[in-house]
């Protein structure tokens, strides 16, 4: 049974792909930046005899396993590979090699997972068909994303996959254990840059100058107002502010106030018309109150949406995989994540691989310096990610 074999093969794997995850760990590279990382995979895949290997976006590959009647279905695969700003906590054999950068969200997990789902299904092409489309990608973490430069590069091209799946670390779901959810599930992610600019003085004397810091704080608590008094509230939004910065003194004002946030929301459609409005308002206050703006939307990725029927058919085989008890359903999750780039083209499947352990203390949550995973996950990582693939080139 093929079920069987994949698990036993996961099991085998299990030790090669922590190796690999520990490496990449080790040696994190930043967005689109992932050199050495990109040359680790390549010689990895080559390594498993996969020999179909093309560059994708400059430091991406896309990789095909073909089965048997090979143009019969295509399936594709996706891991990103790129690491974060952040400087690590961890003390462990396996810590951050480059200071200031950090593999703080488990793009090394999904990577070797990947890795290892691919030495599976090689090994096991005679025992299915259609192909498998391996898509290592740069660049999740950074605006435009790399998803949206490996489409332009035509990573969904020659051959066309009919759908694709992803995973992602879950710390926050125990490790043996996955979670769905089909339909709209992350939000869209748009970055904000302003600058307030006004007039700087001596702060004993307001009559002399344009105050951009007071300016600045009725405007961030006025655009609030886009989220509570203009969105529907049956679509989720947020809108945060995560930096002012004003670099005056006790008794100087600053001449300009420089300001970044973002806003995220479920729908496009009202998206397009909070940006509109965001604009509105900024510039009314501002310039009613003597000031000058400059407000930039730099739009991010669209929102994330897993197509309904290949997830209940990803789910039915989680369960098979791991049992009823360990297949969860998730939530709306108001974070972004590049995948939605594919999954706006072709039927796409992001579900949640739990790396959480509490008892050895594994419990930090993604983007923080003390993040790290269970490594008992990874066999599950690797084995489910082959089992979906093979499922779904059996479903007609």
């Amino acid at each position: 049974m093929l079920l069987s074999k994949i698990k036993s093969l996961a099991s085998a794997y299990k030790e090669e792909v922590i190796a690999n995850r520990r490496h990449i760990h080790a040696n994190p590279e930043l967005s689109f930046q992932e050199f050495k990382t990109a040359e680790f995979v390549e010689s990895k895949l080559r390594e498993i005899g996969i020999s179909e290997i093309e560059k994708k976006a400059n430091t991406g590959w896309a990789a095909l396993i073909k089965g048997n009647n090979p143009d019969k279905k295509v399936v594709a695969l996706r891991a990103d590979m790129d690491a974060l700003p952040i400087i690590e906590a961890n003390e462990v054999p396996y810590k951050s090699q480059n200071p200031g950068v950090m593999h703080a969200c488990g793009h090394d997990a999904h990577t070797a997972s990947l890795l290892g789902a691919a030495k599976i299904l090689h090994g096991l092409k005679e025992h299915f068909e259609g192909t498998i489309k391996l898509i290592f990608q740069p660049g999740e973490e950074l605006v435009p994303g790399g998803a949206s430069l490996m489409i332009k590069d035509k990573v969904l091209e020659n051959p066309r996959p009919s759908s694709i799946i992803g995973q992602h670390v879950m710390p926050f779901i125990p490790a043996g254990k996955v979670g769905f959810r089909p339909g709209i599930y992350m939000a869209s992610t748009d970055e904000i840059y302003i600058t307030v600019k006004g007039k700087g003085g001596h702060g004993a004397m307001p009559e002399t100058f344009i105050d951009p810091v007071l300016i600045s704080s009725h405007m961030i608590v006025a655009l609030q107002q886009i989220v509570s008094r203009v969105a529907n509230p049956k679509i989720p939004s947020v809108l945060s502010f995560g930096r002012v910065e004003a670099l005056g003194a006790t008794n100087v004002i600053p001449n300009e106030v420089k300001i970044q946030g973002t806003f995220r929301t479920l729908d496009e459609a009202w998206r397009g018309k909070a940006h509109e409005k965001m604009l509105q308002i900024a510039h009314g206050i501002v310039e009613g109150m003597g000031g000058e703006l400059d407000f930039e939307i730099r739009k991010g990725y669209p929102f994330l949406k897993n197509d309904p029927e290949l997830t209940a058919r990803s789910m039915d085989a989680a369960r098979e995989y791991l049992g009823e008890e360990n297949v969860l359903d998730l939530d709306i999750w108001m974070a972004a994540e590049d995948f939605a780039f594919y999954s706006q083209e072709i039927d796409g499947c992001f579900y949640r691989l739990g790396t959480r352990n509490e008892a050895r203390g594994i419990v930090s949550g993604v983007h923080t310096p003390t993040f790290d995973i269970d490594e008992d996950a990874l066999e599950v990582g690797c084995g489910l990610m082959a089992w979906l693939a093979v499922s779904e080139l059996s479903k007609a």
